[in-house]
């Protein structure tokens, strides 16, 4: 028997909110496949199963908040006969009046926006579905309850979880300006030539330099956890994306480091989507070994930032803008970015953290060969 139990969708998540099952009894199920949509203070994340079976019992009624690592269902490994393990009762939950009423994504969003329970309200739509209009409706039917503040929950998360980091992780701050006329140039020249819908970003050249100095520093990619440090050969980056409603998350992108600049561009572009429209997996906030954050969009020089558990270092980003910079004993002005890294003392050192940074700086005077 197989217990699947709610996973950690990031350092700052201590419990969730089971919005619904995407699987019932008898269903078989693989690896990557979503069973689940779970409501955490930042999104409603889309949890994914990497184990293979076949779902014996569901253990959790939608509706119920549950601490992280509480055993929500069992499923019967590949072989195994029913019966195996006895039947656990359900923790209480809403109570629920013949099958489930079926509730349009946006319309359940809406509803967390406005803090009511969609479940009760009558729908309109194919098979009797709650639509967002349905939403709306009863907002102006009932007297409507208090709306959940999601951004003042989300900032108590971050504070809990950066508190944890700083009171945890031995840190250390390093910077270091890299000029960028190459790159710029490069990026220039190679958007010239592509539709407008296939252009690229800068944010996603600096993230391929990161992931392509990396390499030579497994020291900073990978993740502490009971005790020992845990590199990992793959580069998943997180990225740092401000939400409209406030706050952030870093979901991550896997094996940055063999991915063409295009797809490269194509998978941040979907993520920073999916992000802001809160339609995330599990695997993205579980998956990163290393994130970067990048505010040249805010007008900020430089960044120091925190350590997310259980990573061991975070790569800043600031904006690009012209300084004095000399050349051949001459003093021009070039673009220049500010790149710091805060990493963690108990894997690492200032030696090997500030021979990463000038690794970046190289990579990023080779653009083409990104």
């Amino acid at each position: 028997m197989i217990e699947f139990k709610l996973p950690s969708l990031g350092a700052d998540m201590d419990e969730g909110k089971l919005l619904e099952w995407k699987v019932k009894p008898g269903d078989a199920v693989r690896k990557g496949d979503v069973v689940a949509v779970v409501d955490t203070t930042k999104a409603a994340v889309e949890v994914e199963t990497w184990q293979e079976g076949v779902v014996e019992s569901l253990l959790v009624e939608p509706g119920t908040t549950i601490p992280v690592g509480t055993t929500i269902a069992r499923f019967l490994a590949p072989g195994e006969k029913p019966g195996a393990a006895p039947a656990v009762p359900l923790p209480p939950g809403p109570p629920v009046a013949g099958e489930r009423r079926p509730v349009s994504p946006a319309a359940r969003r809406r509803a967390r926006e406005l803090g009511i329970d969609p479940e009760g309200i009558p729908g309109t739509g194919p098979h009797g579905a709650v639509t967002i209009e349905d939403v709306e409706r009863a907002t102006k039917a009932v007297p409507a309850a208090a709306p959940v503040d999601r951004g003042a929950e989300m900032r108590k998360s971050i504070a809990a979880a950066m508190s944890r980091s700083k009171r945890e992780i031995p840190h250390y701050y390093l910077a270091e300006s890299i000029p960028m006329q190459r790159a710029q140039d490069w990026l220039s020249a190679e958007n010239a030539r592509r539709p407008l819908t296939g252009r690229i970003l800068m944010a996603a050249v600096q993230l391929k330099a990161v992931a392509l100095a990396l390499r030579g520093f497994p020291e900073l990619n990978g993740t502490w956890r009971d005790g020992a440090y845990q590199p990992s050969a793959s580069v998943n980056t997180g990225v740092a994306i401000s939400l409209r409603q406030g706050g952030l998350v870093a979901p991550g992108i896997r094996d940055v480091q063999d991915l063409a600049i295009d797809d490269l561009m194509a998978k941040l572009a979907d993520l920073v989507k999916r992000a802001r429209a809160g339609s995330l997996r599990s695997s993205e906030f579980s998956d990163p070994t290393i994130t970067i954050t990048n505010l040249g969009d805010t007008g900020v020089e430089a960044t120091y930032p925190v350590i997310y558990p259980p990573q061991v270092a975070i790569v800043g980003l600031g904006r690009i803008a012209l300084r004095p910079w000399v050349e051949e004993g001459a003093v021009v002005a070039r673009p220049v970015v500010v790149a710091t890294l805060s990493a963690d003392h108990r894997v690492s050192d200032g030696h090997r953290g500030a021979a990463f940074l000038a690794e970046l700086s190289r990579r990023l005077q080779e653009p083409e060969k990104l």
